[in-house]
């Protein structure tokens, strides 16, 4: 199982008129912490994209319990908790600084072929990275 933590602080202009971040935001702070857990197999989003591999998001869910709020830090905890196949889920955990947690969530995206623009199973060079994580 891989394990990733983030951190981000929040900025004015990602709160509504309730003084709480905006919904929407998480889906942007989901995705700086995913692109930071990929990292860690260590290779960027963009070499995954160079080297022919398209990870279009297939499906998105959180689950809000409390706001987050201008100029807090939180910490997104990301976890891959299978070993993915056509498809890569990830899982979040978000924290403020009290350590309450605010959401959970998943995000799955799908491995595909850049020129085919066809579903594909994870290339040998990811597999050979993340199953590390699995042994």
């Amino acid at each position: 199982m891989l394990t990733s933590e983030t951190k981000i602080r929040v900025r004015y202009g990602e709160t509504d008129q309730m003084g709480y971040v905006y919904y929407g935001n998480y889906a942007q702070y989901y995705e700086v912490a995913r692109v930071e857990a990929i990292r860690k197999l260590g290779f960027s989003y963009k070499e995954i994209e160079q080297r022919g591999i398209h990870l279009p998001v297939l499906d998105f869910h959180i689950q809000y319990k409390k706001p987050a709020f201008y100029d807090e830090e939180l910490t997104l905890i990301t976890t891959i908790k299978e070993v993915p196949n056509v498809r890569l889920t990830f899982h979040y955990q978000c924290f403020n600084e009290k350590k309450e947690l605010l959401n959970t969530g998943s995000v799955t995206l799908v491995f595909v072929d850049k020129e085919k623009g066809k579903p594909c199973i994870p290339p040998d060079w990811f597999m050979c990275e993340i199953e590390k994580y699995f042994e």
